[in-house]
């Protein structure tokens, strides 16, 4: 199905659902999904809308200046986009594979609607990965002295292939505040603990060693403060006394390729929207 998403997010007030269903009326659209989120705390309205284009009488390239005063009205933040375009998606992965190899097998398989141009790595274990799916692989050595040439390696990489999504697939790297205020809500990271528990370094040995009950995994959009940002989704499972570190290593795998998969592909049908360092999933 053709079909244009609008994700919206305002000062709630009456009136609001009826402009927008009244504005898409008025062009002949089907609407094929609609869903909306009051946070009376912040007094916000937050509201995804997909609709069919096939009777849409509106050119979409005529969209913005025909929507922007109900914007206006409502003091909206809104962005609109179209199934028929295929966002761009780089990879970046070190030496754990399990997140790259379920991510790959997914879009082969259809299920991440994105083209992936390229995966880029700090080290060179992965390239028979992307060798297999016909991926270009780029290797970029991160080291403390030359962190900076890195980064602008890589960011060179991905503006010449015009990527819009950034999936940090057990990337064993911090990136530098500069980096993730390039491509802002445009980072996607698993990290392998339910946060806020556990967040930075070797989060199983932790967890081991505090005796937790269950562990988790986390995917969240990477901002400034590590491990801090936004969260997309999450998950636990138990686990027993008679686990030690490795096995509970081998159970946090499965988790951490389910939980990031969940998260890249919730952003890819414009299905999240964030304020407030949290986010609403229209899934």
């Amino acid at each position: 199905m053709n079909t244009a998403t609008l994700l919206i997010s305002c000062p709630d007030r009456k009136g609001l659902s009826a402009a927008i269903a009244n504005f898409l009326y008025t062009y002949n659209a089907n609407i094929v999904h609609v869903d909306q989120h009051q946070d009376n705390s912040e007094n916000l309205f937050l509201m995804r809308v997909e609709w069919d284009l096939t009777d849409f009488t509106l050119d979409m390239e005529a969209f913005t200046p025909a929507f922007q005063p109900i914007a206006d009205r409502f003091q909206m933040q809104w962005s609109v986009a179209l199934s028929a375009e295929r966002p761009k998606m780089a990879i970046f992965v070190s030496k754990y594979d399990h997140c790259l190899v379920d991510l790959l097998y997914r879009h082969k398989s259809g299920e991440l609607h994105c083209d992936i141009p390229l995966i880029i790595s700090n080290h060179e274990d992965c390239r028979a990965l992307a060798e297999f799916y016909g991926i270009a692989y780029h290797v970029i050595p991160v080291g403390k002295d030359n962190k900076a040439e890195a980064e602008a390696a890589q960011k060179a990489l991905l503006e010449a292939h015009g990527i819009d999504l950034i999936v940090l697939a057990r990337y064993m790297q911090v990136l530098s505040h500069q980096f993730t205020a390039a491509y802002p809500q445009r980072v996607i990271n698993i990290h392998h603990s339910f946060l806020p528990a556990f967040d930075g370094a070797k989060p199983y040995h932790r967890a081991f060693a505090r005796g937790v009950k269950l562990i988790g995994a986390t995917s969240h959009y990477v901002t400034e403060v590590l491990d801090d940002g936004p969260i997309i989704e999450q998950d636990v499972i138990r686990i027993s006394h008679r686990d030690d570190v490795e096995e509970l290593i081998r159970k946090g795998r499965d988790l951490e390729k389910m939980v990031l998969a969940r998260a890249v592909k919730w952003h890819l049908e414009h299905r999240v929207l964030v304020y407030s360092n949290k986010t609403v999933i229209f899934a």
